[in-house]
């Protein structure tokens, strides 16, 4: 185990290294930020004195080298907008995008493993067929357009819930969070059930497909042999083996809830940092860009990880040792 990790840590520099260096490069490309951040009216003597001030006088190796010493002391920057640490602007707006993405999470969960469980166990029932029919609109209906949707049904028409924002927040730990107060939940139902509806099927069509695979395994048809309830079999023998490709996803998807809640935090004016992100490119903020893509490859790399010592829990035979050639 303890070589499997320091394994991934390795790997994990590299990749954090070539992504930060394409995002260099890609930002670098696309533009010059003293165009934006600059008055049009502003002298040459001001621009200069700006570029300087910004570090974008060095030519683009340097200011890449110079952002690696910084990152290796946990500075990835300062913002050119709002002159302050680009990580501490990430880690403010952190806990409603992890809030967003976890809640969505839950809703997938407690939704798309039960009616995937139940369209695997009837297939051919009324009910089944319905459930994979309605799977088929988590996939095909664009995000926006959802957000919309809500909005204009549960916001405008009924007005039973709020639109945007994020309500009312209460500390916990320093962290603040919406969903321990009344008005945070009402603002967090919308916009988490439309970061939700493509898991939800997903996990629907991912767990009806296991159920049905693993009623016809052998080990099932003895278990029933034996004489146990359907409720230990379903339980036991199907879910219990079904969850380990299930898990897998969840650890996946939850790590890309966090990297592209960017259009529901859009549509919704979550001030997570999907937000943050769209600001930052708007006015090619490059500190801010760079570091927010470096928190989620972070982020990806965690979660896989583990999802790795999940899968090794789950199933006794995968075991996280390095191998052998």
């Amino acid at each position: 185990m303890l070589v499997f990790i320091l394994r991934r840590g390795m790997q994990s520099v590299v990749v954090l290294l070539a992504m930060s260096l394409l995002v260099f490069v890609g930002v670098y490309a696309v533009g010059n930020p003293i165009d934006i951040l600059i008055n049009p009216q502003a002298d040459q003597q001001e621009r200069e004195r700006a570029i300087a001030t910004l570090g974008l006088d060095k030519s683009l190796p340097e200011q890449y080298l110079s952002f690696l010493s910084g990152a290796a002391h946990g500075d990835l920057g300062r913002s050119f907008v709002h002159a302050t640490s680009a990580l501490g602007l990430i880690l403010e707006r952190m806990p409603a995008t992890l809030e967003l993405a976890f809640a969505a999470m839950v809703i997938a969960i407690v939704l798309g493993i039960p009616l995937g469980l139940w369209a695997g166990l009837k297939p051919n029932g009324v009910a089944g067929r319905t459930i994979m029919a309605g799977s088929i609109l988590g996939f095909s209906l664009p995000t926006f357009w959802v957000g919309l949707m809500l909005i204009m049904v549960f916001s405008v028409m009924l007005g039973w819930l709020p639109s945007n924002g994020r309500g009312t927040t209460v500390d916990v730990l320093g962290v603040p969070v919406s969903f321990l107060t009344v008005d945070g939940l009402r603002h967090l139902v919308l916009p988490a059930t439309n970061l939700a509806l493509f898991n939800v099927a997903l996990l629907i069509r991912l767990t009806r497909a296991g159920a049905h695979e693993a009623l016809m395994q052998d080990y099932v048809k003895f278990a029933r042999a034996k004489g146990l309830t359907n409720g230990r079999v379903i339980g036991v023998h199907v879910l219990r083996n079904i969850l380990i490709p299930i898990v897998t996803v969840i650890g996946l998807q939850f790590g890309a809830l966090i990297a592209f809640a960017i259009v529901t935090e859009s549509v919704f004016a979550w001030p997570g940092m999907g937000k943050l992100l769209i600001d930052s490119l708007n006015l090619l903020d490059r500190p801010v860009i760079v570091a927010y893509l470096l928190v989620i490859v972070t982020f990806f790399i965690f979660i896989n990880l583990l999802v790795d010592v999940l899968y090794s829990a789950l199933d006794p035979r995968v075991r996280l040792t390095e191998t052998k050639g």
